[in-house]
């Protein structure tokens, strides 16, 4: 009978935050899993945890995947841990999770401590909606970099951006160039002695970092795009048509001439009158 692999949060600052569950689960299982047994030895020796490790990393993902799978599959039970925060969320955990799953080995996840949840909780923007980027591609790839903020610029959902402190003023810039002067709450320190959410706006922010150098690990949430502002930059586009070729845009699609006609003034904000009277117009 195959083992199972155990997702397991460990705090992302505060000891404390340890679950119960985790601790015992650290404890029962054969094997750790950890992205760097030098760090994670401190947990562990801290809650007197004695199990066998092994590192499980970014560099040696999809090798050491064969080779726990094969521990797995001999009937060991294994835990994944991170240095800090849930296994597989903008981490190489997510590699193991997908070998299991094809090797019809059971994964369970032990929730915990997420530093993306606990920014957006903190950041006193919408968390009805809202999607996670993780670490934008290097600005040494900047095309691949200059593709993600472009996705970024009309999204309306609240966006969760992790960032290095050597790199946070230049992700900044980028925000402000591609996304505007958007409300930002930055996070650092999360859980620990001197959390700290600063609300703010990107462009408020730049300034601040001018004169004052980043510490710490960096969780941006940035808003996202209003729908009634998605909805003004649409009418403008349309207006920038004249009404007879908003028409013919919609007729050349088969669109009926009075359906089009309903659509064209949906489109600009205006009543179906006003457009009938610029045809009218028009023809004259």
């Amino acid at each position: 009978m195959s083992g199972k692999l155990f997702l397991c949060a460990t705090p992302i600052g505060n000891l404390e935050d340890m679950t119960f569950r985790v601790l015992e689960t650290l404890k029962s299982v054969d094997l750790i899993a950890a992205e760097d047994t030098r760090n994670s030895i401190k947990l562990l020796n801290h809650f007197d945890i004695h199990t066998e490790m092994t590192s499980y990393h970014e560099y040696n993902k999809y090798d050491k995947a064969e080779y726990l799978i094969g521990k797995m599959q001999e009937g060991l039970d294994v835990a994944l841990i991170t240095d800090a925060g849930t296994p597989a969320i903008s981490d190489p955990g997510e590699v193991l999770v997908a070998e299991c799953q094809k090797a019809g080995i059971t994964v369970t996840s032990l929730p915990g401590p997420a530093a993306c949840i606990t920014a957006l909780t903190l950041s006193g923007l919408s968390t009805r909606r809202f999607c996670f980027e993780g670490f934008l591609p290097s600005s040494d790839d900047k095309k691949a970099r200059k593709r993600v903020l472009e996705d970024l610029k009309d999204e309306s959902r609240t966006i969760i951006v992790y960032e290095a402190p050597h790199h946070l003023k230049t992700v900044l810039d980028d925000l402000y160039e591609t996304l505007g002067n958007r409300r930002i709450t930055i996070c650092r320190e999360l859980t620990k002695k001197f959390e700290e959410a600063r609300p703010t706006t990107i462009e408020e922010a730049i300034s601040f970092y001018k004169v004052n150098e980043p510490r710490g690990e960096y969780v941006l949430v940035i808003e996202g795009k209003s729908l009634d502002e998605q909805d003004e930059e649409k009418r403008r586009s349309w207006q920038e048509m004249s009404v007879q070729e908003h028409m013919k845009f919609y007729e050349d699609a088969g669109v009926p001439h009075k359906e089009a006609m309903k659509k064209v003034a949906a489109d600009r904000g205006v009543g179906k009158r006003e457009i009938y009277q610029a045809l009218l117009e028009a023809d004259e």
